[in-house]
């Protein structure tokens, strides 16, 4: 066969390459292309940083007033602002944090209204966002509520358990070049000698308060190993395979409040680690019909996979299960008659708020970034304000439910 070269038309190549050919010199073209891009984008020295936080901004997140910030900064106490042109002073989120321990330590009788860390006595939050079907803002929610949590002050675990590693490139970690091998869950989840404890793959983002375990196609050999361990019925009696991730987790959890998992869109080994995992549950829906046939399969097949998990002996150690209505018009009569479809099957299991579709949101997912990261400007004010209002909404909605599996009001 005639070899084909760079420079031969794309034409002229196709009609040489067999199909195995072909796909090995897209995946090479595109995955340089890519690479291209993000060094453009972002060069190899450069780190992808958070924006710094106006005092009004931070007097939202902290419960800390604007006056005592003033006090404070003309003291010579705490940290010490950044001043932008006009003046306004600026604090980065590691700044607030900062805030946020020297207020608890001030007020101990009010500590966990600035340091809302969960308490000696309160579990590990493990959130899951799953659906089997591409297109429901998985990733999205997941991200969003990651930065939501961490810029209100908890310490958060996200785990990338999709191999498209969505999640990961959202944190910066693109996974063809950032992640290298046995460095995704895998790593932790995998059987035998070469598994790694959890805190070796648990790296640092650019967003304080978030952690990230990230994902690449890698993590798809657990659901090739998987079965070969059952049929040997290799795995220890103390390591099931629906518990690895919820082991894996237990090994670093004294350095969280809530972990947060972006689960494939598959219903394979690692969604049923994640549903085994979970504490909480958040079930992704676009409101079309499609989806909503989509969503009645996964149901019937996760009934299946709870079985297997109580013939196992397991137990499902949910404390809440909802839907969320995402990527929502409001003003389509279609998806409205789906949405009440829902509510009047569901009732108060599918969240009231829902996260609307926005061009804010597919802005701010091109720069590979959520809404909490756009500067001021960088869409238009009103339709930013709509989808940040919706977001902080459906955030705020879980973290509800978070605090009241903790039993706080």
């Amino acid at each position: 066969m005639r070899q084909a070269t760079q420079n031969t038309p794309a034409k002229v190549r196709d009609a040489h390459e067999v199909p195995e050919e072909k796909i090995m010199r897209h995946a090479a073209l595109l995955s340089g292309q890519l690479q291209s891009i993000r060094e453009k984008m972002y060069p190899p020295e450069a780190q992808k940083n958070l924006r710094r936080f106006m005092t009004h901004e931070v007097a939202k997140l902290t419960s800390i007033s604007e006056a005592a910030l003033r006090t404070l900064s003309i003291e010579g106490k705490g940290p010490s602002p950044a001043r932008l042109d006009n003046n306004y002073r600026v604090y980065t989120l590691d700044q607030v944090n900062e805030l946020r321990h020297l207020f608890a330590e001030q007020k101990p009788s009010d500590a966990l209204r600035f340091l809302p860390h969960r308490r000696r006595s309160e579990h590990l939050q493990i959130v899951a966002i799953v659906n089997f079907k591409g297109g429901s803002a998985k990733t999205t929610t997941a991200t969003h509520l990651s930065h939501y949590l961490a810029l209100n002050g908890y310490r958060v675990l996200a785990i990338d358990l999709d191999p498209q590693a969505s999640l990961s490139a959202m944190f910066g970690a693109q996974p063809e070049m950032d992640v290298g091998e046995n460095e995704t869950i895998y790593a932790t989840l995998r059987y035998g000698p070469e598994r790694r404890p959890m805190a070796d793959i648990v790296r640092k983002t650019y967003f304080p308060g978030i952690d990230l375990v990230p994902g690449n196609i890698e993590v798809m050999e657990y659901e090739h190993e998987t079965p070969h361990v059952l049929a040997k019925k290799a795995a220890p009696q103390d390591s099931i395979f629906f518990e690895r991730l919820r082991l894996a987790i237990a090994e670093v959890e004294d350095n969280y409040d809530i972990v947060v998992l972006d689960t494939p869109p598959s219903l394979g080994f690692l969604t049923l680690g994640a549903i085994y995992a979970a504490t909480g549950m958040i079930v992704t829906v676009h409101p079309a019909m499609l989806d909503v046939m989509s969503m009645s399969q996964f149901l019937l097949m996760m009934e299946g996979l709870v079985g297997t998990i109580r013939n196992e002996g397991g137990r499902l150690p949910t404390d809440f299960f909802h839907y969320l209505i995402t990527r929502h018009d409001p003003n389509d009569q279609a998806q409205a008659q789906v949405v009440s479809l829902l509510r009047h099957l569901f009732a108060e299991d599918v969240l009231t708020p829902t996260a609307v579709e926005s061009t804010a949101i597919e802005s701010a997912g091109l720069a590979k970034r959520t809404l909490y990261e756009l500067e001021p400007g960088n869409v238009g004010r009103d339709t930013f304000r709509r989808a940040k209002d919706s977001m902080d909404a459906v955030n705020d909605r879980i973290l509800d439910l978070i605090k009241q599996s903790w039993g706080r009001s």
